[in-house]
């Protein structure tokens, strides 16, 4: 990579935060509709098909509420990372990056998917994913085995 390790996080960590704060509008706009249309429905409907309607919109109300709660959660999580991403560390742990013997770089932070800095794609994953809880812990010259291909930590910043 061409930028030190901590400009580097610095940028992985303003995508992910801008990405989760997105996604944040899109899911307080989308239970905003739903609550819109549950009054709606309220005012215009009747009988067994209102029942349904209006079930099938609190069921939208709910999965949009867990929605919001897991991404208010990610942001918490990705501002706590801020404190602590000029750190030197030695093993694998929220806000490392890490380099594997294979070229793959990882971002544990929040599970935001591949952002491309430079020529290089960083996975941005969770602590909770899989891979995350593979990497939990490692140092460099760890190895782990994941989708069939074993891989080596070679740096960590």
């Amino acid at each position: 990579m061409t930028n030190s390790y901590f400009e580097i996080k610095k940028k992985l960590l303003e995508i992910a935060i801008q990405r989760t704060n997105d996604r944040i509008e899109m899911v307080e706009s989308a239970l905003e509709t739903a609550r819109d249309s549950s009054n709606d429905d309220t005012k215009s409907s009747a009988g067994d098909k209102y029942e349904t309607s209006r079930e099938m919109i609190q069921q939208d109300i709910n999965r949009y509420q867990g929605q919001l709660l897991e991404a208010n959660k990610d942001l918490i999580q990705l501002t706590n990372i801020t404190s602590t991403i000029a750190d030197k560390i030695d093993f694998v742990k929220l806000g490392s990056l890490v380099k594997t013997n294979v070229g793959f770089y990882f971002f544990i932070a929040s599970s935001i998917g591949a952002i491309k800095i430079g020529d290089n794609n960083i996975f941005v994953i969770s602590l909770a994913s899989p891979i995350g809880q593979l990497l939990l812990g490692k140092k460099i010259g760890d190895s782990f085995l994941f989708n069939k291909l074993n891989q080596t930590i070679s740096e960590l910043y």
